[in-house]
């Protein structure tokens, strides 16, 4: 299983984080190990002093491909998830500025939430998927798939180039804009709005 996650893909989080909005999708993976699922805890990490959210809608693959064409790469996710990409930021900048890769800054043991799946079935448009984390009961952050830079089926298609893709393979989406800190006692709580209503995906307590 691979965690393959997609960076910078809405234009107003590269903006707000002063980078360039790619022509390409930003691929980097996590390992399994990031994974923190069943609403648990995360940890705060002792080799970091400024770690942050990024709220993501994430693709569970449903069966294996390469190269998969574009006609063909709605076949090849039908539920999606909620998740929380924590970024050690400090990290992550002293990586850059060496020219390193950014892996420890982003693929720290619990550093992938993941929420349950909800199917496609249920949503009104999975071109135009709300969602929205709050921490300690105030919205953060705000964001609609629609805002994509590079959309669903066309990640799964550049991807496939590069990774066969490979059943219960997660796709990490993109950010949208109001990435912050957080400390040890913050409450986060992930919201999807489906067909029928807004319902909580996943809730993370920093301990």
């Amino acid at each position: 299983m691979k965690i393959i996650c997609i960076g910078r893909n809405y234009a107003d989080h590269a903006k707000e984080l002063n980078n360039a909005v790619p022509t390409k999708p930003l691929v980097f993976m996590k390992p399994p190990s990031a994974l923190l699922v069943n609403n648990k805890p995360f940890y705060y990490p002792e080799f970091s002093k400024d770690i942050h959210y990024e709220l993501e809608v994430v693709l569970k693959i449903a069966r294996n491909g390469r190269h998969v064409q574009p006609e063909f790469a709605h076949k090849y996710y039908n539920k999606v998830a909620l998740g929380i990409d924590f970024t050690a930021r400090d990290l992550q900048q002293k990586c850059k500025e060496k020219g390193h890769p950014w892996e420890i800054a982003k693929g720290f043991d619990g550093s992938a939430v993941l929420s349950e799946f909800v199917s496609i079935k249920d949503l009104e448009d999975k071109e135009a998927i709300e969602f929205r984390l709050s921490k300690n009961g105030e919205d953060v952050q705000k964001g609609n798939t629609k805002d994509l830079i590079f959309s669903f089926d066309y990640i799964i298609t550049y991807v496939s180039q590069f990774f066969k893709l490979q059943q219960g393979d997660l796709i990490y989406t993109g950010t949208p804009a109001g990435v912050g800190p957080v400390q040890v006692g913050d409450k986060l709580e992930g919201f999807l709005t489906t067909k029928k209503e807004e319902i909580k995906m996943l809730k993370c307590n920093i301990k």
